[in-house]
């Protein structure tokens, strides 16, 4: 088994705004001089990690990321009957394990200020916590306050890692990294001007729209490029090598099926990846994003990609004396399959 287990995905995705910016329109990147749409890893990453393939494969094993655990603690202790002040009382101090509670009118509130990953093990200990704490009316001991654990069994975060900045003891490596996905062609963000009919309107006063907005989309073939570690993610899971296995094969799937869901309503941009390129292999990583740095023109721009992926991989491997195995998924040739994908990435021998 290969150190580092490399993707890279071609995905089609038409008319859509995946990944929004501050003004609301498609992300954007300029490679090799020209503007490409752009997804951006974390959008992915949330993806992934929230999708029913996530949940199917890896249930029980999947953290919470949030600010307002605290509050969650507060309802759960009001619901046990505990007076309101205790009950704010004993929420700011367990929340505030996880980070800087915020203030408000200089009374910290049982919300913290910056998103904290929460594993499974930490979620069973704060809710054995509050039953104890409802049962016997009484706060949380100084003992009781050590809720941060060594995850060992949250595999989003083994993947994606987590930071905790007062408790760096606590924080975890990423064993997983995801690139921005970008267009391998020029792509513009373009805007979509509609109206709406108001169906009760029998134009007996007027015949005008009842309601007129703007909306700003864009299409194209994405490159997405993700690396796995895969020593370091079978340390963050504590060596369970079913949980890793599991973990993989989920991120592989989601990799290759799960769609952001920004304005799935208004465009349903669900898309399969229409290529995939697995390598694994000891030596240091390396994308193959440069295959893009001139822009794909012309009518074939999918089986265009693919011929540069393939080509950029052989001629990296000739120059650096690489020889990473490979295994290909390509819909155009109805070539592979998910599942022998996933098999290949855990201990498959199958090369292109």
């Amino acid at each position: 088994m290969g150190k580092f287990i490399q993707f890279h995905l071609l995905t089609n995705y038409g008319p859509a705004n995946l990944n929004r910016d501050d003004l609301n329109r498609p992300k954007t990147a300029v490679v090799g001089g020209v503007q490409r749409l752009r997804i951006s890893s974390q959008c992915l990453k949330r993806a992934w990690r929230t999708s029913e393939v996530f949940e199917g494969a890896l249930a029980g094993h999947i953290g919470k990321r949030t600010k307002t655990m605290g509050n969650k603690i507060y309802k759960d202790l009001i619901a046990g009957k505990i007076e309101e002040k205790k009950a704010k009382e004993w929420a700011v101090l367990i929340a505030g394990v996880f980070g800087k509670n915020k203030t408000e009118n200089k009374e910290k509130t049982s919300e913290i200020e910056q998103l904290a990953h929460f594993s499974p093990e930490e979620i069973g200990v704060i809710e054995g916590l509050v039953k104890k704490m409802i049962a016997r009316k009484s706060g949380p001991l100084d003992e009781e306050l050590k809720l941060l654990q060594k995850n060992r069994g949250a595999a989003d975060i083994a993947m994606f890692g987590r930071m905790l900045a007062d408790h760096p003891m606590y924080n975890t490596e990423a064993a997983v990294q995801v690139a921005h996905a970008f267009t391998v062609h020029k792509a513009a963000v373009e805007d979509d001007y509609f109206s709406a009919v108001d169906d009760l309107n029998k134009h007996e006063e007027h015949a005008g729209s009842g309601h007129i907005g703007e909306a700003e989309f864009g299409a194209g073939l994405f490159y997405l490029y993700v690396c796995i570690d895969y020593v370091l993610l079978k340390e963050n899971l504590g060596n369970n090598e079913e949980l890793v296995q599991n973990a993989i094969r989920a991120l592989v799937e989601s990799a290759a099926t799960v769609a952001p869901t920004g304005k799935q309503n208004s465009f349903a941009s669900r898309a399969y990846a229409s290529y995939v390129l697995a390598e694994k292999g000891d030596k240091q990583p390396r994308s193959l994003a440069g295959a893009f740095l001139k822009p794909v023109t012309g009518d074939d721009v999918l089986g265009k990609a693919i011929e540069a992926v393939k080509n950029t991989r052989e001629a990296f491997n000739k120059v650096y004396m690489d020889t990473t195995e490979a295994y290909e998924l390509n819909t155009t040739q109805g070539k592979g399959t998910l599942s022998e994908l996933q098999n290949y990435c855990l201990n498959g021998k199958v090369g292109i």
